[in-house]
């Protein structure tokens, strides 16, 4: 099964969100889309929507903690409002902008992890490791599992180069197969690739051994096109 998810990260509106979801999930019902397919608004744009079974929202963050004096954050209390059991923890920009450090992501994971939530983890490298080589880099990518229990049973890996997030450069098939079969033959855990992910290559990335789907961000804000994306990848 693929795993096809798109992160919002800070777009969308309330109301263009619930248009968005309405017509990802009429094209699963319709079409009999049996993979895995989810989607990450914003925080505001959260709400209790009608789904097909196989397509989950989440959010992008949250704090560890049920309620409290977290200003500007949501928790727990929040996400329940809205039944949602999917959470995206450890993405490049938690880590590079809003500086999280690896304790505080291991904390964060820890908590919800004990809730029994879905975890998407990122993990990926800046440009300056990646230059260094392959062994520099899986070094890197490994100590973002410090703290971090990948036994659980929930867990979903995403592998995002932080060099290749939104800047149009794309991994090389080699740089995905390298880094992907490194992470699977230490981790078993479902593994997505992101990182410039768009319509035109989404169908070869998802064809490389030990990529088990997307975690895509701009080319997925477009409802059209995000439906043509999971067609593309229905049947792999």
């Amino acid at each position: 099964m693929t795993i096809i998810a798109s992160n919002f990260k800070t777009n969308h509106t309330r109301s263009s969100t619930k248009k968005f979801v309405e017509k990802v999930n009429e094209y699963l019902k319709n079409e009999n889309i049996e993979n895995e397919v989810l989607i990450f608004p914003t925080a505001t744009s959260l709400d209790v929507f009608s789904t097909q079974k196989n397509l989950k929202i989440g959010v992008q963050n949250a704090y560890g903690a049920v309620k409290g004096s977290y200003t500007g954050e949501i928790a727990l209390e929040q996400i329940n409002e809205f039944n949602i059991k999917t959470i995206l923890i450890g993405h490049s920009e938690r880590r590079e902008i809003f500086n999280e450090t690896q304790k505080d992501i291991a904390k964060k994971y820890e908590f919800y992890k004990s809730l029994g939530f879905q975890i998407v983890y990122c993990i990926g490298e800046p440009l300056e490791i990646k230059e260094q080589g392959i062994e520099k880099t899986l070094e890197y990518l490994f100590e973002q599992f410090d703290g971090i229990d990948t036994n659980y049973e929930n867990l979903i890996l995403a592998y995002e180069p932080i060099w290749a997030i939104g800047t149009g450069v794309t991994a090389t098939i080699e740089d995905i197969k390298q880094v992907h079969s490194a992470i699977k033959n230490r981790i078993s855990k479902p593994l997505l690739y992101g990182g410039s992910v768009k319509l035109e290559n989404i169908k070869e990335i998802c064809e490389i051994e030990n990529v088990d789907g997307a975690l895509i961000g701009t080319a997925s804000w477009e409802v059209e096109n995000f439906i043509k994306i999971i067609e593309k990848t229905k049947d792999l």
